[in-house]
């Protein structure tokens, strides 16, 4: 039986690995946050590059910690809901960047836009379909923009010129160059979940857990830089609250993009993943009657 000394020793050395373990992850969430280039796609916007900053996640940690300190490793579970509904219309802001269009496109309308239900987007795509139900109530002005450049065939014929399957698990399309420089030639303001936070508070930063089945927009982060480029969640991946969610993917869409991740990609995006090798190009995108 050990004796009082050898107990205090290991409970000594055990807390020392614990307090070891909690500093390493919390040097990797500050490289985390504060690393774009992790995880990115360019986007060439006016006159300068920028980069869409989809953080990876925090790895490393040895399974023992994961398994006794899960509360200290797991992302913070994000908002499900608005802390407060919004009212039944709401007027939008769509500013033109300065930028040549990736394709044509016109402004959506901006005022008196619907807050509530939800629409319904096929994506007919060359690898299968991808079925999306977009919720007005979570962000209006996004889903508003997302169904403007649909009824325009804005996404028709273009490419997801982008899969990640290590840390962030997405599948990244609307930009018709398939290049990751493309967008509308017009930018606009994150809605939920980034307006549930104040940009003061921490937390702000710190990364939540976007599950499988999410729609939400890439942006640079930086204000009203939203455009046509979304990324869709195909398992639970850990990132800043900076990046709106505006709907989730069907079961068949989902069936879909994890086919395409079995694939896996090429590599070639110095900044993390690269195109799938499924080539994956949106054939058509409809609003559903």
């Amino acid at each position: 039986m050990p004796s009082n000394e050898q107990r205090r020793q290991a409970a000594k050395r055990k807390l020392e690995r614990q307090l070891e373990r909690r500093a390493e992850r919390a040097r990797k969430r500050k490289q985390m946050t504060i690393g774009a280039s992790v995880f990115g796609v360019v986007l060439v916007v006016a006159a300068g590059a920028v980069v869409y900053s989809l953080t990876a996640s925090d790895e490393g940690s040895d399974a023992s910690a994961q398994a006794s300190e899960t509360e200290d490793t797991a992302a913070a579970t994000m908002p499900t809901a608005r802390a407060q509904t919004l009212p039944a219309t709401v007027d939008c802001s769509y500013v033109p960047d300065g930028s040549t269009p990736a394709k044509a496109a016109t402004l959506p309308n901006a005022t008196a836009v619907s807050a509530e239900g939800t629409v319904t987007i096929d994506l007919a795509t060359s690898a299968g379909p991808i079925g999306l139900a977009l919720d007005r109530a979570e962000s209006p002005c996004t889903v508003n923009s997302f169904v403007s450049l649909t009824t325009q065939g804005y996404f028709n014929d273009t490419p997801c010129h982008r899969l990640s399957t290590t840390g962030l698990m997405i599948l990244q399309c609307g930009d018709p160059t398939g290049q990751g420089t493309g967008g509308p030639g017009y930018g606009f303001d994150n809605e939920f979940p980034t307006d549930q936070y104040d940009a003061a508070d921490p937390a702000a930063s710190e990364a939540v857990t976007y599950p499988r089945g999410t729609v939400a927009m890439a942006n640079t982060g930086q204000p009203g830089s939203n455009g046509s480029q979304f990324f869709l969640v195909y398992d639970d991946s850990p990132l800043p609250p900076q990046y709106t969610v505006f709907g989730t993917i069907s079961e068949d869409g989902l069936a879909t993009i994890e086919q395409i991740a079995a694939a896996g990609d090429d590599g070639s995006m110095a900044a993390g993943g690269g195109k799938p090798n499924t080539p994956v190009q949106i054939r058509t995108a409809t609003v559903a009657a």
